[in-house]
């Protein structure tokens, strides 16, 4: 996910040496790691390469939106047994979300059920 974030977050296409430049703000991470997780992220379709150049640069192949759906979905289906109610029960368990969180979600809740009338 570092990976793809530092790929949502730039408008062209990017070197493994440029995202493993990023990824050392953070982290510790070695180039050759780098370089690997991105060979195989390539080969599972989450990335696009392009060998046009010597360097070669990479781009995410979804949007973080599309990315992001998929995963809440398998975490859904997989953690809680397919249950929205079970997963924001959990979330709102961790007395994470601020007052603004909460009133922005009571929004959100409304106008999802204001679709479904």
């Amino acid at each position: 996910m570092a990976i793809l974030r530092v790929l949502w977050s730039r408008a062209a296409p990017t070197t493994v040496h440029e995202v493993h430049d990023e990824l050392l703000r953070s982290k510790d991470t070695a180039y050759t790691t780098v370089l690997k997780m991105l060979t195989i992220m390539t080969e599972k379709g989450l990335v696009r390469r392009d060998e046009s150049e010597r360097s070669h640069r990479f781009v995410p192949a979804h949007p973080e939106p599309v990315v992001q759906s998929s995963l809440l979905k398998d975490l859904t289906r997989r953690a809680f047994g397919g249950s929205a109610l079970k997963l924001v029960q959990r979330a709102l368990d961790d007395d994470t979300a601020s007052s603004e969180d909460l009133d922005a979600i009571a929004k959100l809740i409304a106008k999802a059920k204001a679709k479904r009338k």
